[in-house]
């Protein structure tokens, strides 16, 4: 694959949901979304592949018959976090198109079914909850519950996507025998274009809801108030420095003021935690210490706090007689560990799954500085094309 050809498919989608930021604010099922997946629609016709939907706003687009036994996947999804980058996600779907006409090229006939897929709402973005879609297709969520989830401005689920979820697909182990998603890398550690994951952090998510009593800020006697910002505040260094102490990862970035006004003393603040570590012990100890602090400060604050448990992904180690196979089909390609989620991560739990990373010369992500050389990616397609050819 060169890079030319990469990078002419890539500049389709380039511009779609590019804000004045440089990032991108593309939220499962809103407008830049939905272009995106009419986009693959038509990427799909150009190449006789027929487009199936879950029921819960996952896209197929099928080489071979659709749903077939022992089926490879290869993909990933759309939506981006506010303002962050336009490789992670969008690169695994361009990749697995062009790794299909790289196959086809080749004169490849799979011996079972194939399929590009775009996964909804992975992000977390707009509904709160990452990996949305994988998880309704595996049956890790209610679709009820699934369909209740709400954005920002009030609007469900289940509203957006038209229909209350399918849930589960009946089969899913014998419809599916492997899915390989290429992404790009959220790290520093690969050297080299391409390399293969070998697990995933446990990770979480944790709504703080941080409670006082909203004031006038001109006339409030400092001795007098209760202050859920100060509580607020104590919080993110104590997630920061607890996390140091343990070789784990805690951020609060996320926060909502009530009433957000300059001269009134808040009423209600609620920060979100997102933590992750080498292994769940690790990331438990590290929120039950966030949360022990937050607690005994909100004491002195005069202030109350309310910790909620809104999304936990569990370790995921990949198949890891698929993972040692894919590096020898790729020359030895180095295997490494991300504290990223992804979709893959929670079909492993029903399904031998693989990740490919393309390598990040800068190593950031949710950033519009992501960035992956288009040398590097057409690497991608070359290798993904190896590993499906294999598997099919």
């Amino acid at each position: 694959m060169s890079a030319e050809v990469f990078s002419g498919l890539w500049s389709e989608i380039e511009s779609i949901g590019r804000v004045s930021s440089g990032g991108y604010m593309r939220y499962a099922l809103d407008t830049p979304d939905l272009v995106l997946r009419d986009w693959f629609r038509n990427q799909a016709d150009r190449r006789d592949m027929p487009v199936t939907d879950d029921g819960n706003g996952n896209l197929f687009a099928w080489w071979g018959d659709a749903w077939g036994r022992d089926a490879v996947l290869t993909g990933s999804h759309f939506d981006s976090v506010p303002h962050g980058g336009g490789y992670d996600g969008p690169l695994g779907i361009v990749s697995g198109f062009l790794a299909v006409d790289q196959l086809r090229a080749a004169g490849h006939r799979p011996a079972r079914p194939m399929a590009v897929v775009a996964f909804v709402e992975e992000e977390g973005g707009r509904f709160g909850l990452p990996c949305l879609g994988s998880r309704l297709l595996t049956g890790a969520i209610d679709p009820a519950k699934a369909a209740a989830l709400t954005d920002r401005e009030g609007v469900t689920f289940g509203e957006a996507l038209g229909a209350t979820p399918a849930g589960p697909l009946p089969g899913l182990t014998s419809r599916i025998s492997a899915l390989v998603e290429l992404h790009i890398e959220q790290g520093r550690q690969l050297e080299v274009p391409v390399g293969v994951a070998s697990a995933i952090w446990p990770h979480g998510r944790w709504r703080f809801d941080f409670t006082g009593h909203g004031d006038h800020a001109g006339t409030t006697r400092m001795a007098d108030r209760r202050d859920p910002m100060l509580t607020f505040a104590y919080t993110v260094l104590a997630a920061n420095k607890e996390a140091r102490l343990a070789g784990a990862h805690a951020t609060m970035a996320r926060v909502e003021v009530e009433p957000n006004a300059t001269n009134a003393i808040p009423s209600l603040v609620r920060g979100w935690l997102d933590a992750r570590a080498a292994d769940t012990a690790t990331m438990d100890g590290v929120v039950d210490a966030v949360v022990k602090r937050a607690t005994e400060r909100a004491g002195r604050d005069g202030t109350e706090v309310a910790v909620t448990s809104e999304s936990l992904s569990a370790e995921v180690t990949f198949d890891t007689e698929l993972a040692a196979r894919i590096a020898g089909m790729l020359g030895d390609a180095p295997i490494l560990p991300t504290g990223a989620g992804h979709d893959a991560g929670v079909l492993s739990a029903q399904v031998p799954t693989a990740m490919l990373f393309v390598r990040n010369p800068t190593g950031i992500s949710h950033s519009p500085a992501e960035h992956a050389e288009p040398d590097d990616c057409a690497a991608g397609v070359d290798a993904l094309a190896t590993v499906l050819r294999e598997l099919t």
